[in-house]
C-alpha cells in the first residue's frame, strides 16, 4: 500500500502534463475531420450508465455516425441493451452503422484501490491501439470506470498529433452534489464537461449546467 500515494500521484501529474500539453499545441490544430457526419465513440457501463448515455444518444441528429460502442469485457447486460435500441432507431438500414467493442474492466465494483491503478493500465494498452484504429471525432461517456482509459488514450492521440478527439463528459444523473470519481479526473481534460444538477455547478464552475437531459 506504500505506492498507493505515490502512484495517485503520478496519475495526477500525467493529466496536468496532458492537458498542458494539449492547451500548448492550440485549439485550432488536429480538428475532427468535416466529412459531413460525426463519427462517436460511446462508452457504455453497467448499472444506470448505459441507459442514460442510450437516452442521450436518442436526443443526437442523424448526422452523428457511425457509432462505436465501447464496454467492459465483463459487461454482460450492455450489449443487449445497445443492440435493441440501435434495431429500433436503423429499422430502415440494411447496414448497421455502429460496432461494439471490449476492454478489459478498469474497476471491478469493491476492487481495492491499488490493484485497481494496475487494471486500468491494462485497460489503457487495450483502449489505445483500439482508439488509434478507429479515430472517432466525439467521444461521449457519463461516468463508468472504462471511459477512463478510453479518454486518455484520445488525449495520447491529441498529444501525438495523430487527432483531436472531443471529449464530451455528461455526468450521471444521480451525481446531485459531488462527482463520480470519473468525472472527478475527467473534469480538468474533457473538452465539455455538462452537469445536470445546480449544486454541483458552485463546486465546479467550469461545468456546463443544463438542467436534466436524460
Amino acid at each position: 500500500m506504500e505506492w498507493l500515494l505515490p502512484a495517485g500521484i503520478g496519475c495526477l501529474l500525467t493529466v496536468l502534463v496532458l492537458r498542458v500539453a494539449l492547451v500548448l499545441r492550440g485549439s485550432g490544430e488536429h480538428k475532427p475531420g468535416k466529412k459531413g457526419h460525426v463519427s462517436l465513440l460511446v462508452v457504455a457501463g453497467s448499472g444506470g450508465h448505459t441507459t442514460e448515455v442510450l437516452r442521450l444518444l436518442s436526443g443526437l441528429s442523424k448526422s452523428y455516425y457511425p457509432t462505436h460502442y465501447v464496454l467492459a469485457e465483463t459487461d454482460k447486460m450492455s450489449e443487449e441493451k445497445i443492440h435493441s435500441f440501435e434495431t429500433s432507431k436503423n429499422e430502415t438500414s440494411e447496414d448497421p452503422l455502429y460496432t461494439i467493442h471490449r476492454i478489459p474492466r478498469s474497476r471491478e465494483v469493491q476492487q481495492s484501490w491499488s490493484s485497481s491503478f494496475l487494471t486500468t493500465l491494462q485497460s489503457l494498452v487495450y483502449s489505445f491501439p483500439l482508439t488509434f484504429r478507429l479515430k472517432p471525432d466525439v467521444i461521449l461517456c457519463n461516468g463508468p470506470g472504462t471511459c477512463i482509459p478510453v479518454c486518455f488514450s484520445a488525449l495520447l492521440l491529441g498529444v501525438l498529433g495523430i487527432k483531436k478527439i472531443i471529449i464530451v463528459y455528461v455526468e450521471s444523473l444521480c451525481r446531485v452534489e459531488t462527482l463520480s470519481l470519473s468525472g472527478k479526473i475527467l473534469y480538468h481534460v474533457a473538452d465539455h464537461f455538462i452537469i445536470q444538477w445546480p449544486l454541483l455547478k458552485d463546486k465546479y464552475p467550469n461545468a456546463i449546467y443544463m438542467g436534466r437531459i436524460v
